[in-house]
């Protein structure tokens, strides 16, 4: 806007913070069904002894692939391009919630995928009508399922605290997200379908409560709420 143009829609979807970096790490070494092409052209100049990195030693022997900067990752893309959005602290974070605040009418959790697409179909019915039945298609399945990365492992117990503590801002960051989500879910009448969460230390923050039912909310009517959005 500050250039006269009018602002966009802004929508996306994060992950889980230690999933992304673990599903990051194996693609970029062994790629995914669709073939070996689609990871060598992004690490053409991977040495073999890295390739072939166990994900154990990187981690608790602190690789720099496997530690900060490098693992600050979701909230420097929402927080922006200021140089303090890349050192890992609470500004980053601060600016990065406020951002997903202002500025986007929908950010989604991967893991919900399936509400995701639901309310991009309320929202934007232009461009998502019918988009669940779409992701649903068995053709549509059969190509997304060529994309997952392929010899993923698990790291050890001590390995994966060890990167909660290193991502300690994603995952507040990523919380605070899915609580607006669910938030907004539960705004709109979606209930929500959550497997067990996975476990996690106790600093971060609670999960929110699950919906169950929607909200009346008498002062503020659904598509009001959406105006407003565009307005921003």
């Amino acid at each position: 806007t500050r250039f006269g143009g009018d602002q966009p829609v802004y929508i996306n979807i994060i992950r889980d913070p230690v999933n992304r970096f673990l599903s990051n790490y194996f693609f970029r070494r062994f790629g995914d069904w669709r073939g070996e092409q689609n990871h060598m052209i992004r690490t053409p100049n991977m040495r073999q002894e890295e390739r072939y990195l166990d994900i154990n030693v990187c981690i608790l022997e602190n690789y720099p692939e496997c530690s900060n900067p490098r693992l600050f990752y979701i909230i420097p893309y929402f927080c922006g391009q200021h140089p303090r959005c890349r050192e890992p602290g609470e500004w980053a974070l601060e600016r990065a919630k406020l951002n997903v605040n202002e500025n986007f009418l929908l950010v989604g959790i991967l893991e919900e995928l399936e509400d995701v697409l639901l309310l991009l179909e309320r929202f934007l019915p232009h461009y998502f009508k019918d988009v669940l039945s779409i992701y649903k298609n068995p053709e549509h399945r059969k190509l997304g399922n060529l994309t997952v990365t392929v010899k993923k492992t698990v790291p050890s117990p001590e390995a994966i605290q060890i990167l909660y503590q290193r991502m300690r801002y994603e995952y507040e960051f990523y919380y605070y997200v899915k609580e607006q989500f669910h938030l907004l879910k539960r705004k709109f009448g979606l209930k929500s379908h959550i497997g067990k969460p996975s476990p996690r230390p106790e600093f971060f923050i609670p999960s929110p409560l699950e919906t169950e039912e929607p909200i009346n909310d008498e002062e503020e009517d659904d598509e009001k709420w959406l105006e407003d959005i565009y307005k921003r």
